[in-house]
């Protein structure tokens, strides 16, 4: 994954995370990126990108870098054993991208998780890595949750997030009013180390013993 390397490369990058945080992959025409973004060319975007599929990991290359390399500074500081900071380390990045006014990452990152065929798109290796240990820390933070529930919950958890942060970043974008931003990450940290953490019930127990296996989610992007 690359970033763009010029300033018409980029406006047609930033134009199309907004259109498929909008509308979707499949409701987005490359001519149309072309438009919005102001291009006389309506070729543009193939001839920056190649395809639509190109275009989508070019989003990755321009946001992930910075986003990864955050999250390993936070992860230097963490005091062994502690979930909560661990959630936080991971979770943080994400949600400081709520804030910006210059794009639509996180609402982009929405529409992938919901379309099943977009979904395959998130599989990129260096994030998947990132993601992978991640969800093997949590798991290890997490003795006395036995699976599958305590890798179901871990991926809910991740979810959450996404949403809450995406709806967040649509707010700020549309200049609506929001909570101060440290108690919005605080709260849902909060909420999040205590759904990991609460006890399995027993009607929980009851469903889990009615089948043979339960298998968690694909680990997706976050």
């Amino acid at each position: 994954m690359t970033a763009p390397v010029t300033a018409t490369a980029l406006q047609l990058l930033l134009t199309a995370e907004r259109l498929f945080a909008e509308h979707g992959l499949a409701g987005v025409s490359l001519r149309q990126i072309a438009v919005e973004a102001g291009s006389a060319n309506n070729s543009a975007v193939a001839y920056h990108f190649g395809s639509k599929e190109g275009l989508v990991q070019a989003i990755f290359g321009y946001r992930l870098p910075q986003l990864l390399q955050r999250r390993e500074l936070l992860k230097a500081r963490l005091r062994p054993g502690d979930l909560r900071a661990r959630l936080e380390a991971q979770l943080l990045p994400v949600l400081e991208l709520a804030e910006s006014r210059e794009g639509s990452y996180l609402s982009f990152l929405e529409q992938l998780e919901r379309s099943p065929s977009s979904r395959t798109l998130l599989a990129q290796a260096d994030v998947q890595q990132s993601q992978s240990g991640f969800v093997d820390d949590a798991r290890a933070l997490l003795p006395e949750i036995d699976e599958p529930v305590r890798t179901l919950r871990i991926q809910q958890v991740q979810l959450l997030c996404i949403h809450s942060a995406a709806e967040r970043e649509r707010a700020v974008a549309n200049e609506e009013s929001v909570m101060p931003f440290g108690l919005f990450v605080s709260t849902l940290i909060d909420g999040c180390v205590g759904y990991l953490t609460a006890p399995v019930s027993a009607e929980t127990r009851g469903f889990l013993s009615r089948h043979d296996s339960v298998t968690p989610p694909l680990t997706r992007l976050l």
